[in-house]
């Protein structure tokens, strides 16, 4: 089976279009305005318009309020909500009718999850440092080796510092079914790089 694959942080025209090009599985978009890759509601509703159907959206939000998954919803067309934070996964799900990813901080055994806890899969991120502004691995990753033998409660993304150079020692390693990257298909934060896009999924395929 191949390793999906998720091309987080999307921006621009250019970085969508590879995207697309390169055969991601799911593509997203950042709704947390302290993020460099942060798009409005409206600008990935205009990018999302360049391509009717295709891979499903993907929106990532921190801590949201349901009034504000509605308003970007209005906007542009979600298929997975991905969420970091204290949030109640069920009632994104009955209130707007789409999948929910609950993003987990990793840095050792103890911290991989025993449940759901009510959404749909989890994406693994490594913990992000002390003095972060963000969410997230922060381009840094964690040791996939813990998640041998982890019995998973359900789905799941591996996240976190991964590149074309190591996605597929992590995929072997971690035994993953799907990977989520951004910074590492980047020149600068929140600049994306068509030929990296393609190289990441190009190395996911052959490792797979």
């Amino acid at each position: 089976m191949n390793t999906r694959v998720k091309i987080c942080g999307l921006n621009s025209a250019l970085a969508f279009d590879a995207a697309i090009a390169a055969d991601a599985d799911w593509v997203g978009f950042v709704f947390f305005p302290p993020s460099p890759r942060y798009v409005t509601p409206a600008e990935a509703g205009l990018l999302s318009a360049r391509l009717l159907g295709g891979p499903p959206r993907v929106g990532l939000f921190v801590e949201p309020t349901l009034a504000a998954i509605g308003e970007v919803l209005a906007q542009v067309r979600l298929d997975v909500v991905q969420v970091y934070g204290n949030v109640d996964a069920a009632a994104i799900r009955l209130r707007f009718g789409v999948q929910v990813w609950r993003a987990v901080g990793v840095s050792s055994g103890p911290d991989l999850p025993s449940t759901l806890d009510r959404a749909d899969a989890l994406l693994l991120d490594a913990k992000p440092p002390k003095d972060a502004t963000r969410p997230g691995g922060n381009a840094q990753s964690f040791d996939w080796a813990i998640l041998r033998g982890w019995p998973a409660p359900g789905p799941w993304l591996l996240a976190g510092g991964l590149t074309s150079g190591n996605v597929a020692e992590a995929v072997r390693v971690s035994g993953a079914l799907a990977v989520d990257v951004s910074s590492g298909v980047e020149t600068a934060p929140g600049v994306k790089d068509p030929a990296l896009i393609h190289q990441f999924v190009k190395a996911v395929r052959a490792a797979t």
